[in-house]
């Protein structure tokens, strides 16, 4: 579920990724997604499995999907 965060203009998403398992995977999952247009900030937690991406609009799931796959891991879906 995305939602409006205190900052207008902005849309914070929080996403289940499977497989994480270390800092250099958060790290992997962050760089990818965060080539994606439009994304500000990227926070993955790889003990929770969760992502939560800023961005300036809503994002396309398919192309979070791509970069998760991209980087090796596995997204499940928003939370």
């Amino acid at each position: 579920m995305s939602s409006q965060t205190g900052t207008p203009g902005t849309v914070t998403t929080v996403y289940k990724v499977t497989g994480m398992t270390c800092g250099h995977c958060e790290g992997a999952v962050s760089g990818e997604i965060s080539e994606l247009p439009g994304v500000t900030s990227v926070t993955a937690v790889a003990s929770s499995g969760e992502v939560t991406v800023v961005s300036a609009a809503p994002l396309d799931e398919a192309a979070v999907r791509a970069a998760v796959d991209e980087a090796g891991y596995e997204l499940v879906g928003q939370i």
